[in-house]
């Protein structure tokens, strides 16, 4: 006996023309809504609070975000911020092979050459001496100064 399989199950039916029953409920409600402003409000109030209700109810209705409906995201978003929050820190241990990079990495004082007095006063006096340059504008280091 065979059965057929269904296919396409995420695709919502078309039930008022060429929208779902979900899109179909959030445009009338968001009609119904700016209907409701225009009727028992003064125009120039009517306009200003229709246009956010109009603009909801038309990005639920056909707004994706992620391939997601917009709703998702909005209910996702909700109770992440009333829902209550558990913030976890739990140190890792290296694996095998980090260990091993880590282990052959040279450490950086290693690295640093170390200043000696004969290497101080070495820069010191080379130092001293382009300071002379750029002031003077002569060059004085052939003539053997020492410190």
């Amino acid at each position: 006996m065979q059965y057929q399989v269904p296919q396409f199950i995420e695709v919502e039916d078309k039930i008022f023309g060429p929208l779902t029953l979900k899109q179909f409920i959030y445009l009338a409600g968001g009609g119904g809504l700016c209907l409701l402003f225009f009727t028992l409000l003064p125009l120039y109030i009517a306009i200003p609070a229709s246009i956010p209700v109009a603009g909801i109810s038309l990005s639920l209705a056909f707004y994706k975000l992620n391939e997601q409906p917009l709703i998702n995201t909005l209910e996702h978003a909700f109770t992440y911020s009333v829902g209550s929050k558990l913030y976890l820190w739990k140190q890792r241990e290296l694996s095998d092979q980090k260990k091993e990079v880590a282990s052959t990495v040279i450490p950086a004082a290693a690295i640093v050459p170390k200043l000696s007095q004969n290497k101080l006063k070495e820069l010191s006096w080379s130092l001293n001496i382009k300071d002379q340059i750029k002031t003077t504008g002569e060059d004085r280091s052939s003539e053997g100064f020492k410190i």
